[in-house]
């Protein structure tokens, strides 16, 4: 995959991804399973790619000089 994740955007999300995850431990019942959705941005930032900025044609990823 190619990155298209790059700079602020990938900082926001690895720190959304990690407290949308710590309300797992504080929301009680089937509500703390939804914590999970955090999983998408932490691994998308984690990774730098993210396949619906590839599917829409975003990047956020400063281009690469001299190629």
């Amino acid at each position: 995959m190619q990155t298209n994740v790059g700079g602020i955007d990938r900082i926001l999300r690895i720190v959304v991804g990690i407290a949308v995850l710590a309300l797992f431990f504080v929301l009680e019942g089937n509500a703390r399973y939804w914590a999970l959705v955090g999983l998408v941005p932490l691994l998308t930032g984690l990774f730098s790619t993210c396949p619906l900025y590839s599917i829409i044609g975003v990047n956020t990823c400063p281009m690469k000089q001299g190629h």
